[in-house]
């Protein structure tokens, strides 16, 4: 794995606990990025050392997200099955699929597989196999509508 693709991965993850931290408290974003700037991305806490993050990456992906939610809800819950909503969604899971959504609404330059094998990675993260591959099944619908692949 390259430097730049594994501080793109960890700005994939951190722009996942940030676009919670959003959802749950209501943080303005301009306050929620420069939270995350000053304290916890590629800070050490509790002596632990975070990984170094993409810091424009995360931004792109926190600021995209939160600009066009509406847009990217639609979408996501165009691929949910028959009978769930958004908000039937774990909240975690919800903006990982928000992010990954973006990402390929967004980031033509970032391949496909990549887009949804860095969020399925993610989700294993917060979740089991059973709901990575959900990430894994949803980003795919979502890719093949908006990138036609």
């Amino acid at each position: 794995m390259t430097a730049k693709s594994n501080t793109r991965s960890t700005a994939r993850l951190a722009a996942v606990q940030a676009l919670f931290q959003h959802h749950m408290e209501k943080t303005p974003v301009p306050r929620l990025l420069k939270e995350f700037h000053d304290h916890r991305l590629g800070a050490e806490i509790e002596d632990e050392q975070y990984q170094p993050v993409e810091v424009e990456f995360f931004d792109e992906i926190v600021i995209g997200v939160s600009e066009k939610r509406d847009e990217i809800d639609a979408l996501v819950t165009s691929k949910l099955a028959s009978g769930w909503s958004i908000g039937r969604l774990d909240k975690t899971m919800l903006q990982i699929l928000r992010a990954g959504a973006f990402e390929l609404m967004a980031r033509d330059d970032v391949p496909t597989a990549t887009v949804i094998n860095e969020y399925v990675d993610v989700a294993h993260a917060f979740f089991n196999k059973k709901d990575s591959g959900f990430v894994n099944g949803l980003l795919d619908a979502i890719a093949k509508q908006v990138r036609g692949s």
